[in-house]
């Protein structure tokens, strides 16, 4: 069948094998209803480039030396100051880089357009939404190349995991997981991987025919890859499968020890996970035997700021304040993330690890010995394969546990373990209905944001 003008647009360089692909993925009889289209949109020369690209990615070091700064970070300040409005109207680039302002997600939200260096192609140029959890949908700036060098970062994960992606023309190489009620989903090829298959589904049981063909859809693809967070690989936990995955990412969300090692026991490979954010891609992977996430992108320099903008002093916590990227839509400097942890630099290498991260502003809380971080709510839980909750602590010093599995022995279990910490009878159980992010931590008492 011949491609229309919309499908050519979608996939420029598809060949009979991709054809072939596409068709498969939407028309196996236990298919669920796909929502949207989308594609690769790579043109013939920008395959290649992806590819070139993965391979330099592969062979560079990331880092910078200890109390040092990455050698690409002034020429990356300069060309910034030099082609993006919104530092180009800063004047001269100043001389200590620490003087330079911070920006934030709602600087972008405000105007994204004015972080678009002026040689970025428009024609070329894609734009996707986030609705993110403080108060700041953002559209972000970016290009097909930029969507397509993901897998630079994530095969570089992965490698350090023992893992070599292999599959080609004729078998499926990525699935991505969502589980909520409206969930964009599509059927793609990755040029770079010979049109191998990409398809990116909702586990809700209502996006399904019958429930039963989410298990024989799954098996049926058989993919390489596993991508989802820790909600949607809940739910897969529950289905009947056969289907054997070379690894399992899960981004997005906090994803606790003991969920992690169901889902390793259960699949029998490597579950990673990666700490990414849409502004700059795949930032970090854990690594246990690092003691915390390990960089990616070796052009992407990290700062760890407190509340007034300064660094802090070595080995504290601080708020993850990025510069570079691979976005070349949207060149950051000193883009603070709303996330937090400390910054080490591993034995052997030296490269930075990202120590104790957790998402968004760290929350302190009352408990019976004083006041906790937010920290020790993860470390008590984290025995137990929670996939998702919420912890806020009233005005009155009373906590609530919001879980999915709140009406279950998960429940109670979760609730004692919180009841170590804050002592018995303190802690109430919630349902948590939200099925995408929800805010983890929050806390109404004076002085648990200091």
């Amino acid at each position: 069948m011949a491609q229309t003008d919309a499908e050519r647009e979608r996939f420029p360089t598809l060949s009979a094998a991709g054809s072939a692909m596409l068709a498969f993925l939407r028309e196996h009889p236990a298919a669920p209803a796909y929502r949207n289209e989308s594609g690769n949109k790579l043109l013939a020369h920008e395959v290649e480039e992806v590819r070139r690209f993965e391979r330099e990615a592969a062979a560079a070091r990331v880092g910078w030396p200890a109390g040092g700064k990455p050698a690409w970070l002034t020429d990356f300040v300069r060309d910034t100051f030099a082609n993006v409005p919104h530092y180009r109207q800063l004047g001269s680039v100043p001389r200590d880089f620490e003087t330079l302002p911070t920006i934030s997600r709602a600087d972008l939200a405000h105007d994204i357009a004015a972080f678009v260096p002026d040689s970025a192609d428009l024609a070329r140029m894609i734009n996707f939404r986030t609705t993110g959890t403080t108060g700041h949908p953002l559209v972000i700036a970016s290009h097909p190349v930029v969507a397509a060098r993901y897998l630079a970062f994530h095969k570089r994960a992965m490698r350090r995991f023992g893992v070599e992606l292999t599959h080609g023309a004729g078998q499926v190489g990525v699935v991505l997981l969502g589980y909520q009620k409206r969930c964009f989903t599509y059927v793609s090829v990755t040029p770079t991987m010979g049109e191998s298959g990409l398809a990116k589904i909702n586990l809700y049981p209502d996006e399904w025919r019958s429930p039963d063909d989410r298990a024989t859809y799954l098996d049926a693809l058989a993919p390489e890859v596993v991508a989802g967070d820790p909600i949607s690989f809940a739910e897969l936990l529950k289905l009947p499968l056969t289907m054997r995955p070379r690894v399992l990412l899960s981004v997005s969300m906090l994803l606790l020890p003991a969920l992690r090692a169901q889902l390793e026991q259960r699949f029998g490979c490597p579950v990673l996970d990666i700490y990414s954010l849409n502004e700059v891609g795949p930032v970090a992977v854990f690594d246990a035997a690092a003691g915390g996430h390990m960089l990616l992108q070796p052009q992407l320099y990290v700062e760890l700021l407190d509340p007034a903008g300064r660094p802090v002093a070595p080995g504290g916590r601080g708020e993850i304040t990025v510069t570079g990227g691979f976005n070349f839509c949207l060149p950051l400097l000193r883009y603070r993330t709303g996330d937090h942890a400390s910054l080490a630099f591993g034995a052997g290498d030296g490269a930075p690890v990202l120590l104790g991260l957790s998402g968004r502003s760290p929350v302190r809380y009352r408990a019976r010995s004083g006041w906790i971080n937010n920290i020790d709510v993860t470390h008590a839980l984290q025995h137990l394969p929670i996939p998702h909750f919420g912890v806020h602590q009233r005005a009155d010093g009373r906590v609530v546990l919001r879980l999915v599995q709140a009406r279950t022995q998960l429940g109670d279990d979760a609730r004692r373990a919180l009841e170590t910490l804050f002592g018995a009878g303190e802690v109430s159980l919630e349902v948590l209905t939200a099925q995408d992010k929800t805010v983890q931590y929050s806390s109404d008492l004076d002085g648990a944001h200091a």
